[in-house]
């Protein structure tokens, strides 16, 4: 398997260990979510607060944020892009130092 083979399997590797791990923080959710609502409503651990209902809005919170980095950021944010910025600022960096190079030859 050459260089460009394996970066692209482990790049899917990573990316299916990404998607795992956010279906099973879905799970979690859903589980305990309604683990949750059973101690507020159920069995009656202050009732009054609604704290059940905070505590999941926060989680789904936190969910949406889990769900944008794997399916949002890191689908366009990706290794190719990942070097195209590389590149870009590598050819910035030797556009400077041509640059500099140039204004030492013109100064001597």
């Amino acid at each position: 398997m050459d260089t460009t083979q394996h970066e692209l399997y482990e790049y899917a590797r990573l990316r299916l260990k990404q998607k795992k791990r956010l279906y099973f923080h879905f799970v979690v959710l859903i589980v305990g979510s309604l683990f949750l609502l059973s101690l507020n409503y159920l069995l009656g651990v202050l009732p009054e607060i609604h704290w059940s209902l905070w505590a999941i809005a926060s989680w789904i919170f936190l969910f949406v944020l889990h769900f944008i980095r794997v399916f949002i950021t890191d689908s366009f944010m990706n290794k190719k892009w990942e070097r195209a910025q590389i590149d870009k600022l590598i050819a910035k960096q030797e556009r400077r130092i041509e640059q500099l190079e140039k204004d030492l030859d013109n100064k001597n």
